[in-house]
């Protein structure tokens, strides 16, 4: 989770709602809890490396509607994994010389991600070994700088003098819920866990708790030491322009490099789990039958995912990724937690916790869609297609699959 989503759109949710954009964290956080909740247990009843698609099928079962679903799923991480890529170059780029080419951020993108695929190539082992270590520097780095930021801030820079109306807070969920978005990838790893039943609840729910006090933190560090005019100027890199009033220039180093760690290993576990959700699919005839297709230790799935992602970066800025990834996510998630209280008696779930989720994802989503509504017709177009592609996929690939079907001979 803690990837692009803190690093790189701090400043920019910080253009919505302010100083107080640690409340739209927490109001995120609160829906992470209740969405993993949901997943944590379905997880636990249906462990699969597919994750979110399993859980369609158990719920609606294979047919059209979860095969859109569940495409909608791939483009969601497709797109949210772009971002990811994107961050990284902005925080690349710092250590370059002022006036360097912008080719140079484009190098930096592409070139995370052909890294990350050839490890994921590899095969899991090296994917948990490289996030062990990844999760403990970025953890230490930002705590460091939460603790510091908190014992040297400002009182009247956290003012609820300077914060912006209500409304504004809770339309930067369009970007803050993309922070802790990376707890879904927690499920696509049951089929490797000992014991997923035990395991994968608490997994999300004391990541997701741990995150969100971490978030907090950081933003109260920041904006104790900042003013919003500079953090949203500096938007691109804000935590390491937040370390240069506490720490000096070697303190802006140390975040840069941290983020660039923490980006990584937010692309390397996305692979990951992308790579499962695309042989799930395709093994049930959601995709093309080559994403299930194996090279080196892993799928063609993960080298297609990682040549779209390339694109996607390409094309789009980071506002207008995350808030593509963050509604089409929110509606997935909301689609999968109405479909768990169909089979809620197999999960032993609480009715109301669920219920809770589902309606807390469309309330976000609904509140994003309004905002980017407002700015951007771009991202409602997007959405749009995305939709429109996943159906007509699903269609041809339906369509496809009964002209395979031979006719017994009697």
């Amino acid at each position: 989770m803690v990837g692009a989503g803190i690093f790189a759109l701090l400043g920019e949710a910080s253009a919505i709602s302010g100083s107080a954009v640690y409340i739209s964290f927490i109001i995120g956080g609160i829906i992470a809890l209740f969405s993993g909740y949901s997943l944590g247990k379905l997880g636990a009843r249906f462990p699969s490396a597919g994750g979110i698609v399993e859980y369609l099928s158990q719920a609606y079962g294979i047919g059209f509607f979860t095969g859109t679903m569940s495409i909608m799923l791939f483009f969601s991480a497709i797109v949210s994994l772009s971002l990811i890529a994107k961050a990284f170059g902005n925080y690349a780029v710092t250590f370059l010389p002022d006036g360097a080419s912008q080719l140079w951020h484009h190098f930096f993108s592409i070139g995370v991600v052909i890294l990350f695929v050839v490890i994921n190539l590899e095969g899991a082992k090296d994917v948990a070994i490289w996030e062990r270590l990844t999760v403990a520097i970025k953890f230490i780095v930002l705590s460091i700088l939460s603790i510091t930021g908190i014992i040297y801030l400002n009182p009247s820079l956290l003012s609820p003098d300077y914060y912006p109306p209500s409304s504004d807070v809770l339309f930067s969920l369009a970007i803050t819920f993309f922070a802790f978005e990376g707890f879904r990838v927690i499920t696509n790893t049951a089929e490797d866990m000992p014991d997923p039943a035990k395991t994968l609840p608490r997994a999300i729910m004391t990541a997701i708790g741990l995150v969100m006090v971490l978030y907090v933190a950081i933003a109260f560090a920041v904006f104790g030491n900042l003013s919003t005019e500079k953090i949203i100027a500096a938007k691109d890199f804000a935590l390491a322009e937040a370390a240069l009033p506490i720490f000096g220039q070697a303190g802006f180093t140390v975040v840069a490099i941290t983020a660039l760690v923490a980006t990584a290993s937010a692309i390397n576990a996305n692979l990951y789990a992308v790579t499962n959700v695309t042989y799930q699919l395709a093994k049930d005839g959601e995709l093309p039958a080559i994403f299930e297709e194996p090279i080196a230790h892993s799928r063609e799935g993960l080298v297609i995912s990682g040549v779209l992602i390339i694109i996607l970066s390409l094309l789009f800025d980071l506002s207008e990724i995350a808030a593509i990834g963050s509604i089409s996510i929110l509606f997935i998630h909301a689609v999968t937690h109405i479909g768990h209280l169909k089979i809620i008696s197999e999960t032993g779930a609480s009715y109301w916790a669920v219920l809770l989720a589902a309606l807390l994802s469309l309330l976000a989503m609904a509140l994003a869609l309004i905002y980017v509504s407002q700015t951007s017709n771009q991202v409602i177009m997007i959405l749009a297609g995305f939709v429109i592609v996943a159906a007509i996929t699903e269609i041809s690939l339906q369509k496809i699959a009964k002209r395979e079907v031979k006719p017994r001979i009697s």
